[in-house]
């Protein structure tokens, strides 16, 4: 049995056993009741709007015969649950992060971030003409789904931390939340990575389970309350320059519907990936400022933070070489940054330079 084979063999097996419980989706009539699951706790800021914009527009579009209901982590399965759930047809779609799926296929990570990865604009560029999306299907194939984009974060900030961090020996046996091929970076300089979903990061950071964490950017991080708990706040990162969110479904429940059906949820998807990422970009710049007024420190990793970064992540990639498919995504992802980012930065990156200096 060739490893993917193997892979999906194990995923939808053991996802049978972990959600036999669930619901088949309902029909009545022409008209069907969808179940998504998330890895969001309900109401947290801008990624459970992104599942919960995705299942209203999938409804409204099509006037009902489609009808999205969402359950948030822990409504129905744990955040870390819902791609077995999906594979395993016993729910319908989920919305998430993909990189929070790399123990099922490390290819995962780059439909969310990677470490010195792709910029949001950069992401949607390979993914819609330079091959991503042909490697999502193909990574879909051998879990039984089908999978969009359907937000995106922007630009993530480096995180929250007790104390300064002036060198790479600060990670050394530091206690951090990063999930994805970040954390396993962070990890080789000495850190003790912690996965934990969104909606548990509070306590864990307010409880001392953890010294520092990541999450999204100021906006998100603000709600989530952690500037009550730590003053010091980086606010640029090396592993998630733009992360993706996903949805996916089951791919059978999928190829049931009809050709307008699939063209309505790949629409939908598409329309609220752009308009999370404006949610989030647009919300940032404001709550950076309530930040600072309220005496939240903004710092910057020094240079040789962030060479110990880059070494680690180099390391880290060729670990995974290895995996044919691994590789095409990464080979692709480059090529394509190399392609796109040449023009952007000769053309808006030239621009935004000569706006500032006239415009002070």
């Amino acid at each position: 049995m060739d490893r993917r084979s193997f892979l999906k063999t194990s995923a939808i097996g053991g996802a049978v056993a972990a959600t036999g419980g669930l619901a088949a989706p309902a029909i009545a009539q022409g008209r069907r009741t969808l179940t998504m699951v998330t890895t969001w706790g309900r109401g947290l800021a801008g990624v459970h709007d992104s599942a919960q914009r995705v299942a209203d527009m999938i409804t409204e579009m099509t006037d009902g015969q489609l009808t999205v209901d969402l359950k948030a982590a822990g409504e129905l399965v744990g955040a870390f649950e819902v791609f077995d759930a999906v594979t395993s047809g016993q729910a319908d779609m989920y919305h998430g992060a993909d990189y929070y799926f790399i123990n099922q296929h490390p290819a995962y990570a780059f439909f969310t971030a990677v470490p010195f990865g792709m910029t949001a604009q950069e992401l949607i560029n390979w993914y819609y003409h330079d091959g991503g999306r042909e490697i999502h299907d193909e990574l879909g194939q051998i879990f039984n789904l089908k999978s969009f984009l359907a937000g995106n974060t922007g630009a993530q900030a480096g995180g929250w931390f007790r104390k300064e961090i002036r060198g790479p020996e600060d990670f050394q046996g530091l206690k951090f939340r990063m999930p994805g091929l970040g954390g396993k970076a962070l990890g080789k300089l000495g850190a003790s990575v912690q996965n934990i979903p969104g909606s548990e990061v509070y306590q864990a950071l307010s409880s001392g389970a953890i010294d520092g964490t990541e999450w999204i950017g100021p906006w998100a991080d603000e709600k989530a309350g952690f500037q009550e708990i730590t003053k010091i706040y980086y606010t640029a990162g090396f592993h998630e320059p733009g992360a993706g969110l996903s949805l996916a479904f089951n791919r059978e429940v999928f190829e049931s519907f009809t050709p307008a059906q699939k063209r309505i949820c790949e629409i939908a998807a598409l329309e609220c990936h752009q308009w999370n990422l404006a949610q989030f970009l647009t919300q940032n710049g404001a709550a950076l400022q309530r930040l600072v007024a309220g005496g939240v420190l903004l710092k910057e990793f020094p240079d040789s933070v962030w060479d110990a970064f880059g070494a680690a992540s180099q390391e880290l990639y060729q670990e995974y070489m290895g995996d044919d498919l691994f590789k095409a995504a990464f080979e692709s992802m480059q090529a394509s940054m190399r392609s796109s980012t040449g023009w952007i930065e000769r053309s808006e990156g030239a621009y935004r330079r000569q706006r500032d200096r006239v415009l002070g």
